[in-house]
């Protein structure tokens, strides 16, 4: 039975691997990979990020002229997202790890800088080192100096924690709560204070409220007596010149006639005893004779009273 997954080929004995032709490629050619951004970089002709882990179909190349240590270095061609400008970085074998070549910048290299700073400072160091036997003296009393300074810090943040491991907290704490609750009953007490104040003002007024509300009702009343004395008619306005007028040949035959009820308590009429119309008549003939003229009439009914008693009078005499 055969095998399904065949490993070893078939030869023919008449094989002979130099009659294979060669393909002459371009050692610069390049081959389509899939790959994914190794870095957070951003695009220099729209600005649009390109973050680390996304996809790309991308064009490789090796790099010519270029080696580390015998390792090729290769060349990653890859498009942006939203302009699709060209982007281009290679790889670093030195630092395991991408540069940057063209149309991007790469974004939270702070960390990468710093480090490479310090390795080109630590280079430079060993090479004065390596010339100057007096430098690598001074170096060594400014590592030593350091070192000091560290441990004296060290020294006082020991101490310093100590002193804050000796702190009863919770006493602050207490502290601290009683402090409030005094504060509160401070804050309540000078509300007391203001609402107590503010009622004393509203009942003030309140009374001087009610004080102006009895005084008025009684100055009223007192000019409402005043007034309703008899003598206050004569006081006041006379009538209109026109109704005066009009008024004048009614007061000379009967008497002025006025509804007042004021003139009711002026004038008294006297009470006559019953008699016979014919004494009665005389005797009012008789009291008209002496007088010379009537009493004025106080109101519409007294004066109609005297007229029926002098036309009574006058039949009489006819009689």
């Amino acid at each position: 039975m055969s095998e399904r997954k065949v490993l070893n080929k078939y030869y023919p004995p008449d094989f002979d691997p130099a009659k294979i032709p060669k393909l002459k490629l371009p050692k610069d050619r390049q081959y389509v990979v899939r790959l994914m951004a190794p870095f957070n970089m951003r695009c220099k002709t729209c600005g649009e990020y390109i973050y680390k882990g996304k996809k790309f179909n991308a064009r490789k190349e090796t790099v010519q002229n270029e080696v580390y240590l015998g390792l090729p270095i290769f060349r990653f061609y890859i498009k942006c997202t939203r302009c699709l400008a060209e982007i281009t970085f290679k790889t670093d074998p030195e630092n395991t790890d991408y540069t940057m070549e063209h149309g991007a910048t790469r974004n939270f290299q702070a960390e990468k800088l710093l480090e490479e700073e310090e390795k080109r400072m630590q280079k430079e160091r060993e090479e004065e080192e390596l010339n100057n036997p007096m430098k690598v003296l001074e170096n060594r009393t400014k590592d030593s100096k350091l070192e000091m300074e560290v441990l004296e810090n060290l020294q006082e943040l020991k101490e310093l924690n100590q002193r804050q491991a000796n702190v009863d907290f919770e006493a602050m704490l207490k502290q601290y709560k009683e402090y409030e609750e005094e504060q509160k009953r401070k804050e309540q007490e000078e509300d007391e204070q203001e609402i107590k104040a503010m009622l004393e003002q509203a009942q003030n007024r309140r009374l001087l409220v009610d004080s102006d509300s009895d005084e008025e009702p009684a100055k009223s009343h007192t000019k409402a007596a005043a007034k309703t004395k008899p003598t206050d008619i004569l006081q006041e306005d006379p009538q209109p010149q026109s109704k005066k007028l009009k008024t004048e040949s009614w007061e000379r035959s009967v008497g002025k006639l006025n509804t007042k009820s004021q003139l009711a308590g002026l004038v008294t009429v006297k009470k006559q005893k019953p008699g016979p119309p014919l004494a009665n008549g005389t005797e009012n003939q008789g009291t008209a004779a002496k007088t010379g003229s009537f009493p004025t009439a106080t109101g519409t009914t007294s004066s109609l009273g005297l007229l029926g008693a002098y036309s009574d009078s006058e039949d009489s005499a006819s009689d």
